[in-house]
């Protein structure tokens, strides 16, 4: 059986991210799935190699690098580069988050790889990998395969349902890489505060205000339902320069991709570049006055009707329920 590595993003904890249960399951579909995780020395690689397998990790090659943190992306390259020196795999994914874009990218210059960018879907052809690319907000679907080089391929996260089968005890190697080259360090970094929510890209639902909600404090009726159902919360980029919310919620070409099982868009009127952003949620409800609001052209389900009329209801529903 062929190797398919998958690099593993961290969160500031130490645990993998949530996009690493996607890309373990697209891995095994093309071979072994072996994850390759740089970490500091002194890391707890029990507990970590553990939460891998439970997520469908074959192996767990871990990467000792003392500049992990302090070095953008360089570590993490060095530690894909001598994992594919010595596995030879036919394909290396990532997410297609912020730190692995910039790894994948420098990882193909150095190991002469052909880089995939941002694929909806991965499936092997023989002994090839094919990608799937969703383009232009959506509206088309192509394919792309490597002729020449090993592929690195960064997947859109939320889109691949597969998963893999949980290992019990996932053997464990070591690497001890040298980080040479670094471009890039970081000088401070400010902790993230919990919100409570699911992260926005990879979040199972998602439910996003757009400048339909009149201000700030109207927007909050976007976060109660995003509560009541447990999901992330989003905007359109009209909502964003309104100062109604926080340019991390941002959806669309300019802000975050997002796939979710669930995406309900309340007062967007739906410009391109917000659903190239969504478009590829498998559910998407629409809810705007406005009957022509090009929304309702990839919406499942729509309602031409006022947000604070309708959506009280919903919260009405939902509560009844519990």
């Amino acid at each position: 059986m062929t190797t398919a590595l998958v690099h593993i993003d961290l969160t500031a904890d130490g645990a993998p991210a949530d996009s690493t249960a996607a890309l373990l399951g697209a891995a095994a579909a093309l071979g072994e799935p072996v994850a390759v995780v740089a970490v500091a020395p002194g890391t707890d690689t029990s507990t970590l190699a553990s939460a891998l397998g439970r997520l469908g990790a074959a192996r767990v090659v871990v990467a000792e690098a003392t500049e992990v943190g302090s070095v953008i992306a360089t570590p993490q390259v060095s530690a894909l580069a001598a994992a594919i020196d010595r596995e030879q795999p036919s394909v290396v994914l990532l997410a297609h988050s912020i730190e692995s874009r910039d790894v994948a990218g420098r990882l193909a210059v150095r190991v002469g790889g052909a880089l995939a960018w941002d694929a909806v879907d991965v499936a092997a052809d023989g002994d090839r990998v094919v990608a799937t690319h969703s383009l232009f907000g959506g509206a088309y679907a192509t394919t792309s395969m490597v002729e020449g080089g090993l592929p690195i391929i960064t997947v859109r996260q939320g889109s691949i349902d597969a998963r893999a089968a949980a290992v019990a005890s996932p053997a464990v190697e070591m690497l001890s890489v040298e980080v040479t080259g670094a471009v890039a360090t970081v000088e401070s970094s400010t902790p993230v505060r919990p919100s409570g929510r699911p992260e926005l890209r990879t979040a199972k639902v998602v439910v996003a205000g757009g400048r339909g909600l009149g201000s700030p404090e109207r927007f909050a009726l976007v976060e109660q339902l995003a509560d009541a159902l447990g999901g992330a919360v989003g905007a359109s980029r009209a909502a964003v320069d309104a100062g109604y919310i926080a340019p991390a919620a941002q959806v669309g070409q300019t802000g975050t991709t997002v796939a979710p099982d669930l995406y309900i868009a309340l007062g967007i009127s739906g410009a391109i570049q917000h659903k190239a952003g969504m478009q590829t949620a498998k559910t998407i409800v629409a809810i705007n006055t406005d009957a022509s609001a090009p929304i309702f052209e990839v919406a499942d389900f729509g309602i031409v009707g006022d947000v604070f009329q309708v959506v009280p209801q919903l919260l009405s529903a939902l509560e009844s329920r519990r």
